[in-house]
């Protein structure tokens, strides 16, 4: 796989050279930057990344509505929310917004060339300080947890391995090397998961994992 593309989107320029310097030199390309959100949308569109690194607070559109206006495109574009987590109503309508990964402003050089092949694979990418908010948001608030009984009769034991290793933030590549199976097997296994468990996408399923005990 050739290295993903990258859109840089942030209302602060020296946030943007950071990232910039950290990506490239790990042999990612940056396709472009933006400082606000309407520049997002336009640029997303325009330059079609395989990744955009998305400011949530940002002048004259905020990255929530701009993650929401690239995906409802049918953009081939995955958008990763990069946040402070100081605020996590930002957190959650991200999340119905189609994002596809979040990550930690002071998230480290590793991480964050991590989260770009990740997404540019068309994996889901949730830090861990994500899940636990998550958890806690969908827990407090969600259905009541499935019984013992249920989740033995809905997945297989390969399922619930591959569920706990979604859950501990593993992309379907690593998920394969780590049980030694293919990709497409992960792939078949993921999607097995997401309709046996009724979640709408990666995060949901996650979410079911914690409240149900698996991971």
């Amino acid at each position: 796989m050739s290295a993903p593309t990258v859109l840089l989107v942030d209302d602060h320029a020296t946030m943007r050279a950071g990232f910039r310097m950290i990506l490239e030199a790990s042999g990612i390309e940056i396709a472009g930057e933006a400082a606000t959100g309407r520049e997002a949308v336009e640029r997303a569109a325009h330059l079609v990344p395989d990744v955009v690194f998305m400011d949530v607070q940002m002048p004259d559109m905020d990255g929530i509505e701009a993650t929401r206006q690239i995906v409802a495109s049918g953009s081939s574009s995955a958008v990763v929310i990069v946040t402070t987590f100081d605020r996590d109503d930002y957190l959650f309508a991200a999340l119905d917004a189609g994002a596809s990964g979040f990550l930690l402003k002071n998230a480290g050089p590793e991480e964050l060339v991590h989260a770009a092949r990740v997404a540019a694979s068309g994996d889901a990418m949730l830090a861990p300080e994500v899940t636990r908010r998550v958890i806690e948001r969908h827990g407090a608030a969600g259905r009541p947890p499935e019984t013992e009984s249920d989740l033995v009769v809905d997945l297989t034991e390969r399922e619930t391995e591959v569920l706990r290793l979604l859950a501990a933030a593993l992309s379907n590549s690593e998920i394969a090397s780590e049980l030694f199976i293919g990709e497409a097997t992960v792939k078949t296994h993921v999607s097995n998961i997401l309709q046996k468990t009724g979640a709408r996408d990666r995060v949901a399923a996650v979410v079911w994992a914690y409240r149900n005990g698996v991971a």
